[in-house]
């Protein structure tokens, strides 16, 4: 069972499904935790009647066993005796939160030579451009680079290319203070900007001559591909959750919260093993 944090878990029922569709004689239902403690009485459960159990806000260390077990009674139809019968459910539960999303995009532009000094200052250039674009959601470029190369085109020869690549981040400074306003999680609203940078970025380069035309003087130089603008999304998780599509098949894209054992202090997407296992608790940051 995935939860995702902060919001409240499905409802788990202490009864299998061959079991519902019978008569059911005195059940009584006793469920405890992952740390092994009674569940009964704790403020962030709700323990409803019929062994149905909720866990309200759920968090990472909330994660591991959620254990059931119903006893009920069969009478003999014949002796009238009595037999007490017990049944023991098990729920694997797990916090997680959504990927955080960032795109790498690449682009080419056609250029008169590859040792121009006009090709580093039309990089710079468009880096300031794509900047004033999606400043305002709190996104930023990271990671920018450009190579020139000589490129033989089929019936037009050889021609000078620039390979431009950067990546659209949601974390450019003053995102936490926006996360401020935003309740529990922000990783929905941060993907969303970081979707709509992408969005602005792309509109941008499907009309590049019109736009180079505005922001430059001399565009002829250097001429953008038309429809060279390629992306492809990159995700990370949060520390302490990664991703295991061998492990969590069930929510191969979720940033799962790692298990007792494992660790992840930074944004990869891997929980890593612990050397010396002295963890013990889900969502560890650090060995």
């Amino acid at each position: 069972v995935y939860v995702k944090v902060f919001t409240n878990s499905p409802v788990l029922i202490c009864m299998d499904l061959a079991l519902s569709q019978k008569e059911v004689v005195d059940p009584k239902y006793f469920w405890t935790g992952p740390d092994g403690k009674k569940l009964q009485g704790q403020p962030y459960v709700d323990l409803k009647e019929g062994g149905k159990l909720m866990v309200r806000g759920f968090k990472e260390y909330m994660s591991g066993a959620y254990t059931c077990t119903l006893s009920h009674k069969i009478i003999e139809t014949t002796t009238q005796e009595e037999r007490e019968i017990f049944k023991t459910y098990r729920f694997m539960v797990y916090a997680y939160r959504e990927a955080d999303h960032a795109y790498q995009i690449f682009v080419l532009f056609t250029t008169k030579e590859c040792e121009l000094a006009a090709n580093r200052h039309f990089f710079e250039e468009l880096k300031k451009i794509l900047h004033n674009i999606i400043s305002d959601l709190t996104c930023h470029i990271v990671q920018s680079s450009y190579k020139c190369h000589a490129v033989k085109i089929p019936t037009q020869g050889l021609q000078h290319e620039l390979f431009v690549s950067f990546q659209v981040n949601p974390f450019a400074p003053g995102w936490k203070e926006v996360c401020h306003q935003v309740p529990y999680d922000c990783e929905d609203a941060t993907n969303m900007r970081v979707q709509e940078a992408r969005d602005r970025i792309g509109e941008f380069f499907s009309k590049q001559t019109d736009a180079l035309k505005q922001h430059f003087q001399a565009v002829p130089t250097i001429h953008y591909v038309d429809k060279s603008f390629s992306v492809t999304r990159m995700d990370s998780c949060r520390p302490g959750f990664g991703k295991n599509d061998l492990t969590h098949q069930n929510c191969a894209s979720c940033c799962v919260v790692c298990d007792p054992g494992t660790y992840s202090p930074n944004n990869d997407v891997t929980c890593q093993i612990c050397e010396s296992p002295r963890v013990k608790k889900y969502g560890a940051r650090s060995c």
